[in-house]
């Protein structure tokens, strides 16, 4: 599921939770939540792309100077 997806899915089940609850909310809150959801979610997935880049540069360099060595 995209992060779009997910931050939608996420924000109407906060909205059945208030509904049920027997209180509203207007509809721009929910689409603030729906923002703010995909935010947190796209800079969770940025951080740990970052994380493995760094790995994979890392691993990159590591092969190389072995097969400098390397006869």
């Amino acid at each position: 599921m995209h992060q779009s997806d997910h931050a939608a899915a996420m924000a109407e089940r906060f909205r059945e939770l208030v509904e049920s609850s027997g209180d509203s909310l207007p509809d721009n809150h929910y689409d603030e939540l729906r923002l703010i959801i995909e935010a947190g979610l796209d800079t969770a997935l940025l951080e740990t792309m970052e994380k493995i880049s760094s790995q994979l540069t890392k691993m990159a360099h590591d092969i190389q100077n072995k097969a400098e060595f390397f006869d």
